[in-house]
């Protein structure tokens, strides 16, 4: 059992494919398990480990809470999958002097060389998480758009409503809907961007219409 030489190439790429379907080493939450492991890696996975190194950020963010992770530490080979060869030997909670502390201790300097990959690691992380594409909030609304009265001309309505234009507003289908005493009112379907259109702007736009529009109400609203 074990993850093999962290330090190696082959190591990380273990501990890479072990964290596939996993948040921590062990359990649910994060642990003195994740602190073994951490501590025992000298320098962030590359950022095609992606799954190591997403798991290597998580647990650097907990550096001054790792005394306080519930667990307590056992030797590295205790730790990974099953049928992966443990090459650490004797291994304890103490390290070698010339070891990284990757969390950074008070007593011992982080060396040049090992700040510097680190940073890299950082670079190309974050690098590649700004490529992703941002995921764009939006919704669908349904309005229903109340004339003065059975003489109101609904297809000049319309056109005054769809003539709103608005960066992240797109106007779909739309119907007339019989509403009494020969009123009809004009039921009208949009998407819009959430951090771009809300509902008071379009309400305050389409009673701005006050030759023709009565009121505005929202029939509908779902999340896409």
């Amino acid at each position: 059992m074990g993850f093999g030489d962290l330090k190696s190439a082959a190591g990380l790429r273990v501990l890479n494919d072990f964290l596939a379907d996993k948040s921590y080493i062990e359990g649910y939450v994060p642990s003195q398990a994740d602190i073994a492991v951490f501590e025992a890696i000298a320098a962030p996975p590359p950022a095609d480990l992606y799954h190591a190194l997403r798991w290597y950020n998580h647990i650097k963010s907990y550096e001054k809470q790792k005394a306080s992770l519930p667990g307590v530490k056992k030797a590295l080979g205790k730790y990974g999958p099953a049928d992966v060869e443990d090459t650490t030997g004797a291994a304890t909670d103490s390290k070698d002097d010339d070891d990284i502390d990757l969390f950074g201790s008070d007593d011992e300097e982080e060396s040049e060389e090992a700040k510097k990959l680190r940073e890299e690691r950082l670079a190309q992380y974050e690098s590649k998480k700004s490529k992703k594409p941002a995921v764009v909030a939006k919704s669908s609304i349904l309005l229903d758009v109340k004339p003065w009265d059975d003489e109101t001309d609904m297809a000049k309505l319309e056109e005054c409503v769809r003539s709103i234009q608005a960066d992240g507003l797109v106007w779909g289908s739309s119907k007339l809907v019989p509403v009494g005493y020969g009123i009809k009112k004009l039921q009208i379907q949009c998407v819009v961007e959430d951090d771009k259109v809300g509902t008071d702007m379009l309400e305050e736009r389409i009673t701005a219409f006050e030759d023709y529009v009565q009121s505005m109400d929202v029939a509908a609203f779902n999340k896409i």
